[in-house]
This record gives C-alpha cells, structure tokens and sequence, in this order.
C-alpha cells in the first residue's frame, strides 16, 4: 500500500512498506531538469545533481562516499530532461544514515568555486564521451532538432561552452528558484516503519524552504527534421522518430504494445525481419520517449554503410504490414504477456517502487496501481493498436538522424 503524507515545510513524502524485503530504498526527486533551462544556461541542472556530492559543511566528498560505502550501500543521482533525483539503496537497518547523507547534501552543499571548476572538466569528459557514443548522439541530435530550440530538445549534459560559461552565482539562483518544498517529492519503499521515517526526514529535510511548485514547460512544436553526422566508425548508425503521445495519455497502454511487437524484444517483427531473416543488422529495436508534454517512438539500428537502404527500405515493410494486417492474436497474446511480466517483476523490487512512485507523483500527482496497470494493458485491443499505428507511424512525417561513415550515402536519392 502506497500513503502520502507532508513534512512541515510542504515536502510530499511518498511511502511503500515491503515488510518482507530487508532492504529498503530512499529517493529525493526534483521537479527541475533540462526542459527547464534556457539556452544560456543549459547544462546547470546536471551541474547541480553533480556539485551536491562535492561537499558539504559537515562531509567531504570522499567523507559521502565513504559513509555510504561503511553501511554497504549504494548512492547515486541523475538528471533528466524533466527531473533530477538523488537516491540510496541500503538494508533496512542503515536506512537513518543514507537519509541524513542526501538531506546533508541537499541543505548544506557547499558548491566551493574551486571543486565547481575542477567538475566542469568531470562534465566535458562526460560530454565527450556521449559525443564518441553514435548510439547516444544519433538519438540526442535527432530530439535536438525535432523541437528545435524548444528546451525539451537540449541536450541533458549541456554543451561545453554553455558547461565553461555557468557561474556559482547561477547555480546558486538556480537552486534557490527549484529545490524548494512545492518542487520536491521524497519517495521510500521497502522494509520501512513510517513514523520512524517521518521522523527522521522532518530532521533532515525540514530546513530546505517553502516555495512553490515551478510550472512545466511549454508544449514544443514536432518538426520532421533530418540530422547527419559524419563519425569514423565501422557501422552507420540510424534512427527514425515518430510524433507519438505524452506520458500520461491514454493510448500508451496502445502504444506499449505497439512498441513490443514493432521492435521491443527478440521476437519482435523488426528483430525477426531486419536481423533473422535478412541479416541486415546486429542490432535494431524500437522504443518509446514519452514526456508530460511530448512523446516520440523511435528505431534504431546500426549496420554496415552499405546495408542502410535496404534497413530503411525492409523497416517500413515491417510497418506497413502492421498498418495494413495487423497484429496476430498470438502476437497481442505474447506481447501482453511480456508486458505484464516486466510490470510484475519490476514492482518486486524497492528500488524500483521508489523510482516509480516518485516520479509519478512529482511530474502526474498521482499512482496508478499496478493491478489497473495490467488491465488497461489487457483492454488494448488489435484495432487500436492498428489505429495508432496508421495515426502516428507516417513515413512522410518521420524524422531521420544518421550518424557514422556518410562517404557513399546518397543523401538526395536516400532522403528524398
């Protein structure tokens, strides 16, 4: 059972008890991500999930990790385009310390000019790695230009000359303006007592301020866009995006299977076609990035220069089949069945019922139980799934990003 309660200062704490783990899961979630920047200063949320490990008046950085590491625990943190979350995994008994960790890092980082400078060289090592991914840059680049300009398309890790340009006093506005009660949500799952846990999170978090939860990006504008980028590596790495819904919407139960049968799994029609049959490619999949205010599916594959016209050519084959035929009764079968599985085994752990119920409530307000989760996904039916398909999977409004060895591509014959 998942309860709601509040802290003094407005902090929603969200509580799952699993009494039969011995573990127990602890995250703060910050309503605060790269959809929420600006060009000037894209890049400072990530900064700031970074400095909050950098020291604090009471710890060191090294005096953070070895605290967590005394109790065998594991603490970390990620920025998203529309969150940032710190968060411990720890057995029950070492629960107190991992919070008073993140509520020490959250009210008293110290942000020291010197370690701030010394981690902006941390970052663009970060960036440059991301840079020499072409799996990570063909998607990146592709949602850059999709919603062009749009702070929803800027890359999380910001650029190097945004990165270089960000001052201490920025951040410190930054954190000022964001991490304040209305924007936070504190979510816990796993062997836990909740009035001990009360208790101790009023200790450890009532000091953050009041303030008010900061509105959401505006809605971006989909522009079917096409991005190149020539890299000296052996594959050619392609992916095609779709206009698709927004987290919250209805059709996503459509969508989940859709996504399952076009290229979630091995036994997907994309993976059974492209690689199978065709031996095309080693890799290829689809999957889903669905925001509060936008959504995309993609597919992605990488592949021998040589081979991507014929990828292109065999992937919308597959598609329009789907449009046109439809799906089989034993493929909706499997696929809910896939579905239905990933959701059970996933609830199974704290960690990842802290992750969910945190971020739900921070960007939905609410939770959707796991039992109604699984009957909307075993409502959709052949035909809607069919109707989203032909709504959304438009080759005339697709977008294309390719990222590898360009030199005997032709680009006018391919793209037009």
């Amino acid at each position: 059972m998942v309860n709601r309660k509040k802290l003094s200062n407005g902090i929603t704490v969200v509580l799952e008890t699993m009494p039969y783990l011995r573990s127990a899961a602890f995250g703060v979630w910050v309503k605060v991500g790269s959809s929420n920047e600006n060009e000037k200063n894209n890049g400072i949320s990530h900064i700031i999930e970074h400095m909050l490990f950098k020291g604090t008046k009471n710890r060191t950085a090294k005096q953070i990790a070895d605290d967590m590491a005394r109790i065998g625990g594991d603490i970390n943190a990620y920025t998203s385009k529309e969150c940032t979350s710190f968060y411990a995994v720890t057995l029950d008994e070492h629960l107190p310390i991992a919070i008073n960790i993140i509520g020490d890092m959250l009210n008293n980082s110290l942000i020291d000019e010197k370690a701030l400078e010394k981690e902006k060289g941390v970052i663009i090592e970060e960036i440059d790695m991301y840079d020499d991914s072409p799996e990570d840059l063909v998607h990146e680049m592709l949602q850059m230009k999709i919603w062009d300009k749009h702070p929803l398309g800027y890359q999380i890790s910001g650029s190097k000359k945004t990165v270089k340009a960000i001052t201490r006093q920025e951040i410190l506005d930054f954190i000022a303006r964001y991490y304040v009660s209305e924007n936070i949500v504190i979510s816990l799952a796993g062997n836990i007592n909740e009035e001990e846990v009360m208790d101790l999170l009023e200790a450890n978090f009532s000091g953050i301020p009041a303030g008010p939860r900061q509105p959401d990006c505006t809605v971006p504008i989909y522009h079917p866009s096409i991005y190149t980028k020539e890299k000296d590596v052996e594959q050619l790495h392609l992916n095609i995006a779709f206009e698709s819904v927004v987290a919250d919407a209805e059709e996503k139960y459509a969508l989940t299977i859709l996504n399952s049968v076009l290229g979630g799994s091995i036994n997907s029609r994309l993976f059974q076609v492209i690689r199978e049959n065709l031996g095309l490619t080693y890799t290829i999949y689809s999957y889903g990035s669905s925001y509060k205010k936008a959504g995309l599916l993609h597919i992605y594959g990488a592949m021998n220069p040589n081979q991507l016209e014929q990828v292109f050519k065999n992937s919308f084959d597959v598609i329009e089949d789907l449009k046109v035929n439809g799906l089989t009764d034993d493929e909706l079968s499997m696929s809910k069945e896939q579905i239905k599985t990933e959701l059970i085994m996933g609830n199974e752990s704290a960690k990842n019922r802290m992750n969910s119920n945190g971020k739900s409530i921070l960007l939905k307000n609410y939770i959707i139980p796991l039992e109604e989760t699984i009957d909307k996904v075993n409502e959709v039916t052949k035909d809607e799934i069919m109707d989203f398909a032909k709504k959304y999977l438009v080759k005339e409004n697709c977008s294309i990003s390719l990222v590898g060895n360009l030199e005997n591509i032709d680009k006018l014959k391919f793209f037009s």
